[in-house]
């Protein structure tokens, strides 16, 4: 007597390979969405990082503006460029008793600081010297300091004029803070120390809007009389590296705004 034998349909198999599928397509579908929000919650969080990080390194540039500068030199200096653009002005805190002991004969002639410690000087820095007697000065490159004899040598050019015994060298930080959109899709927050090459501070960011609140109360894009600043009023806008389709904007855009008290100036 034979055995009937069991087994699965066709139709049965069919209907379990579509469920297979159904289910695949489901746990596929289910990877994908929470990938892409992985991802995107990475360029949030960086996107939210640089914003944070460029007005934290504005506002605080902006609170030591005009820190022991000298008259002649500009503690801010401001152009309403559309993103803005911001070159801020302060003393390094050390050296302030550099002077040269000897008239300059021309105004090629090395500067001659005899006696005086020149270690917080270093070739190629950008220095300030001030006439504290005319209250003028002007910014150099130091092509090479000489720290035994205490000389200082600028080989890229004469000074404007012979200065006199007496005249301050002063090593003073000057940032400038410009918005980069050579690349469209690449925005940056550049940062320029003196007079050396700018450097990338921030990817990602769109704009740099800067204003000035003024002694006054007026609110000014760009003040005619710096030492009546009071206030520097700045926000950053950011987006994300990579553009969302399903985003209603294509990108996603973080904004941050702060106020930053000027403690150095209109103090006299």
């Amino acid at each position: 007597m034979r055995t009937k034998e069991k087994g699965f349909t066709i139709i049965e198999l069919l209907i379990a390979v579509l469920l297979a599928a159904i289910v695949t397509s489901a746990a596929m579908a289910l990877y994908i969405t929470q990938h892409k929000q992985l991802v995107v919650q990475d360029e949030v969080a960086d996107m939210q990082s640089s914003v944070r990080a460029s007005i934290a390194e504005v506002s605080t540039k902006v609170r030591m503006a005009g820190y022991k500068v000298p008259d002649a030199v500009s503690p801010i200096m401001a152009y309403d460029t559309n993103p803005d653009t911001i070159v801020i002005s302060y003393d390094c805190g050390y050296g302030d008793d550099i002077q040269i002991e000897h008239t300059m004969p021309q105004p090629s002639a090395e500067l001659r600081c005899d006696g005086h410690d020149l270690s917080a000087f270093q070739d190629n820095d950008l220095l300030y010297i001030y006439d504290p007697n005319t209250k003028t000065g002007e910014f150099f490159k130091a092509t090479n300091i000489q720290y035994s004899s205490g000389h200082i040598q600028h080989n890229l050019g004469p000074l404007s004029k012979a200065y006199p015994q007496g005249s301050k060298i002063l090593k003073i930080n000057r940032f400038k803070y410009y918005i980069d959109n050579s690349d469209v899709s690449h925005p940056k927050l550049m940062v320029q120390l003196g007079a050396n090459t700018p450097q990338v501070f921030a990817d990602n960011i769109t704009n740099l809007n800067i204003r000035y609140l003024l002694s006054s109360d007026q609110v000014v894009d760009v003040p005619s009389v710096v030492d009546m600043v009071r206030e520097v009023i700045i926000r950053v806008d950011a987006r994300t590296d990579k553009a969302d389709d399903e985003f209603q904007t294509q990108y996603r855009t973080r904004s941050l705004a702060t106020r930053a008290k000027v403690r150095n100036l209109g103090v006299n």
